[in-house]
């Protein structure tokens, strides 16, 4: 007798329960107590027999809806709801209406938790496992239910972008969308947004266990680090003390871990109950992957139900930067586990798009992040050769040498006849040694001409070349050593095959002198973080647009100056890194991000007048944002406060963000939704209105001439031009007075033409402001003006020239932190002091004189006394100014008890005895 497509549903649902340790029985052999979960079959109940109740701890809890293969379950749940809410009074159970919800054709299956808050039917892999269900039982609430209730995110520590990842990843997860997507630019913090927000999820939200899958091992060593090492907020330890981090290396995995990290690989042999060689989870599966799990069509085997690693073994998994194959090959290892699934890219695809729903929670795109100074932009330097642009001929009248790809041994063999081969084959096939050297003489040769000028040419900025195989990088490395004439230290091959270890290299790459040069392969292409590195050469190809955008990314990461120059000690500041393309690896399609930097060749100053003279193309406001953001990157604090006073509360950055945006395709659409109801609705001259409205208003802060003057004059002071091509001969060695006299007439200048706009001058200098005090704020604002073009002048320099012209007049020295002494400086120029001395010692001459005054007025000071009133006379030698305020807040007078101590000391005479002290110290 032939087996019903409904028998063959019930037997596969049978092996899924058994499978899931469930035992199933008919009511014939009814045991609710057989297991702790007992599948009954046509369980009769007051609506009917129901295909399978579910009964867990003794107690039932769900039912089974069984159909054949092929029927659609969508609509299945409201059959099943008779059964769940229509129960015998005598029925031992967990709720008046049963909790969980399957619906399964044996093939597919569905389930739903019904105390969620909007309970939805989602599909599911296997049954979850009876303990599984039983702890869930035992709960007051769901996972689902808990992420609508997460806390506020405390934002200190966070960047924008990812405070706008967390909240919007926790608004999908409230919302049960079992897919999200994080778009976020190398470099602006994906891992680190990954912490909190796993710590947020296992505290708050009491998820069971999370699972983070990258690309390859080392990253997974990167990622476990990070971890480590993340201090959550509010918490008295680190994350891996309060939560277990696994990172896999073998197939078990720890039943107390919290964070679990692995590569796709590993998972998938686990998921077979297969044993995996660490040495397939070290290449990048952006290109590759592992054809040993594939059958003789290129489709990986099957995953099969296991019971060692159920379903829900994991609540949420993270996808970071994982090649294109985990959406496509790969996924049905995703699909296995019932959790939300939460991808973190720098550069989704369509394919990555289309994966995750198209539910993308936040967007932080590189163009964005290097506005915000986040990343830093890059120029694109191209190197052609005739080889690599038109391929060549091997000469068969010679014996020409030949390497054995495999083991590398050379043997020198005559072609039976020419060997023409174009520019694919080269580095394949075919390598071109004098074509690699041609390369690495041009860069060497341009390196401190076009590419790094200013430096000194010692130390060739940290570079990193990527090649096409592990023997293309060895004859790189080799022609390195030649064309630069340096020893084995000088460059390193970084691959999987090196005889070295790896992470020793990497960790030396990054925070060493030497090597100066890395190649690679993929090894070091994604994810690594190397922040010293400023310049990328490809001499390779690449053919997946996600994966050259993250080989780029190993370029724009910022960097402290201190520490750039820790291994680079010429270099000053980075503000970008150069893309040299030796191959047209920029001139596909592929290419997603563009240089911001698209009019080098227009100085700054033309180019912020252009602006404001109503320039609004494209590529000048692109240029015109990069820029800023460059410079926001090299100017100090005071600088950048100045500027946000001129642009009425706008920081340089902001300035450059409203430049981006105004170009910005989203931007511009949101714009016209607004104004328009709809894209498509609206027409052609509506658009070009609305993106020439956005370019106006983001322009408009720079048609401010003070605004502008004032970016010109800090942008000059970074920048010093290098004359290379004068040479000079020894003629006279002596002090020049002349330009002693030229700084000091430069600097009497200065006090003229400003003795009217300057606080500080008009106090200094003139009428009719003979009683107002100075302030500090005052003082600073004279020395930045000072500093500014034309004089480019400081208190060291005006001070020095002083001395040159008559040693007699001048006593001691500035000191560099210390602005009052500018004070001295203008007192002297104007003639109001017949000598030139530090400030600090006109107040020590005044306050003596006026202990003096008090121990003649039959006032004595105790010792304590003393000690305050000395440290209010060095407070007022180094801030001019003084308040009660200043007693709670500043040292030493803090630490002696504050306002209290010093009104207990002094009495009420306190705020008139500071008040006397600033008139007689400092006036």
């Amino acid at each position: 007798m032939a087996v019903t497509p409904e028998a063959q549903a019930r037997a596969a649902i049978d092996s899924l329960l058994v499978a899931a340790g469930w035992t199933v029985q008919v009511m014939a052999d009814f045991n609710r107590h057989a297991s702790e979960g007992v599948a009954v079959r046509e369980f009769p109940l007051p609506s009917g027999p129901c295909d399978y109740l579910l009964f867990v701890g003794g107690k039932a809890c769900g039912v089974i809806e069984a159909k054949k293969a092929g029927v659609t379950l969508s609509g299945v749940a409201e059959q099943a709801a008779r059964y769940m809410q229509d129960l015998p009074d005598h029925l031992a159970r967990w709720a008046d209406r049963l909790v969980f919800d399957y619906e399964s054709t044996g093939d597919e299956t569905y389930f739903r938790d019904t105390r969620d808050p909007k309970p939805r039917s989602r599909r599911v892999f296997a049954f979850h496992q009876p303990a599984t269900l039983h702890g869930w039982l035992k709960e007051s609430d769901t996972l689902r239910g808990r992420l609508r209730q997460m806390p506020p995110l405390e934002a200190a520590g966070l960047r924008d972008c990812q405070i706008d990842a967390i909240t919007g990843l926790e608004t999908s997860l409230a919302d049960d969308r079992p897919r999200s997507l994080v778009q976020m630019a190398t470099g602006a913090g994906k891992t680190f947004t990954a912490c909190n927000f796993s710590w947020r999820l296992l505290k708050h939200a009491k998820a069971k266990r999370i699972l983070f899958l990258v690309d390859r091992n080392n990253l997974g060593d990167q990622t476990f680090r990070e971890y480590q090492n993340f201090d959550p907020p509010g918490a008295a330890h680190k994350f891996d003390k309060t939560y277990i981090v696994q990172h896999l290396h073998g197939n078990r995995i720890d039943p107390d871990a919290k964070v679990v990290i692995t590569t796709i690989q590993r998972l998938y042999a686990m998921l077979r109950g297969e044993e995996l060689d660490e040495a397939d989870e070290e290449g990048s599966a952006f290109e590759t992957w592992s054809d040993a799990a594939s059958d003789d069509e290129g489709d990986l085997r099957p995953v099969v139900y296991n019971p060692a690693i159920p379903i829900e073994h994991f609540d949420v998994i993270v996808t970071d930067e994982c090649h294109r194959s985990i959406y496509g090959l790969w996924r049905q290892v995703l699909e296995y586990f019932d959790a939300h699934l939460i991808g973190l890219t720098a550069t989704p695809s369509a394919h990555t798009l289309g994966f995750f729903q198209r539910n993308l929670v936040a967007e932080y795109p590189y163009e964005q992040s290097v506005v915000d100074g986040v990343n830093v932009g890059f120029e694109v330097y191209r190197i052609r050769t005739q080889v690599t642009e038109q391929g060549g001929t091997v000469d068969a009248s010679y014996h020409v040498p030949v390497r054995d790809r495999r083991t590398r041994a050379l043997r020198y063999k005559q072609l039976d006849a020419d060997l023409p081969y174009v520019r694919q084959d080269l580095d394949a096939s075919v390598t071109v040694p004098d074509q690699i050297r041609l390369v690495l003489q041009t860069y060497r040769e341009k390196l401190f001409t076009e590419l790094f000028p200013g430096r000194s040419g010692q130390w060739v900025p940290k570079t990193l070349i990527f090649a096409k195989d592990d023997n293309h990088a060895e004859e790189i490395v080799k022609a390195c050593w030649e064309v630069f004439g340096q020893g084995n230290d000088f460059a390193k091959k970084i691959t999987y095959q090196t005889s070295e270890k790896p992470k020793e290299l990497i960790k030396a790459f990054r925070v060493d002198p030497f090597p100066r040069i890395a190649v690679t392969v993929d090894m070091i292409a994604t994810g690594t973080d190397i922040k010293p590195v400023e310049c990328l050469i490809f001499m390779r190809d690449v053919k997946s647009e996600s994966y050259f955008e993250q080989m780029k990314g190993r370029g724009v990461r910022t960097i402290h100056d201190a520490s750039l120059q820790q291994v680079t000690p010429d270099a000053q500041t980075k503000t970008r890194f150069v893309l040299i393309d030796a191959v047209g690896v920029t001139e596909g399609k592929k290419t997603l991000s563009q240089p911001m930097e698209r009019k080098r060749t227009v100085p700054f100053d033309k180019l912020i007048d252009q602006i404001a003279q109503g320039r609004r193309d494209e590529n000048a406001l692109s240029s015109l944002a990069a820029r800023l953001a460059a410079l926001d990157r090299q100017i100090d604090t005071e600088d950048r406060q100045r500027i946000q006073h001129a642009a009425k509360g706008q920081s340089l950055k902001a300035l450059a963000r409203g430049l981006l945006d105004a170009i910005t395709p989203e931007v511009i659409d949101a714009a016209v939704i607004q104004r328009h109801g709809s894209v498509e609705t609206a027409t052609a001259a509506q658009v070009k209105t609305v993106e020439a409205d956005l370019r106006d208003n983001a322009c408009a802060p720079l048609d401010d001439p003070d605004l502008r003057n004032l970016i010109k004059a800090i942008k000059k002071k970074t920048d010093i031009v290098i004359d290379e091509g004068t040479l000079d001969l020894l003629q006279v060695a002596e002090y020049d007075k002349g330009q002693a006299e030229k700084r000091t007439t430069s600097f009497k200048a200065f006090i003229e033409t400003h003795k009217n706009e300057l606080l500080a001058l008009q106090i200094l200098y003139s009428q009719p402001y003979p009683k107002r005090r100075l302030t500090y704020t005052s003082i600073r604002e004279l020395a930045a003006k000072l500093a500014d073009p034309p004089h480019h002048l400081t208190t060291a320099d005006v001070w020095q020239a002083y001395k040159r012209l008559n040693a007699a007049l001048v006593r001691g020295a500035p000191s560099d932190k210390v602005l009052t002494d500018l004070i001295s400086l203008v007192r002297f120029a104007t003639g109001q002091a017949d000598a030139l001395e530090p400030h600090a010692a006109r107040v020590e001459q005044r306050f003596n004189l006026w202990i003096g005054r008090q121990i003649k007025a039959g006032k004595n000071f105790s010792d304590e006394q003393l000690a305050w009133l000395k440290a209010i006379k060095d407070y007022l030698a180094t801030n001019v100014e003084i308040a009660p305020t200043d007693l709670m807040r500043d040292q030493p007078f803090s630490d002696w008890g504050g306002v209290v101590a010093a009104r207990r000391l002094f009495g009420t005479e306190l705020n008139g005895m500071l008040d006397e002290l600033s008139e007689a110290l400092v006036a």
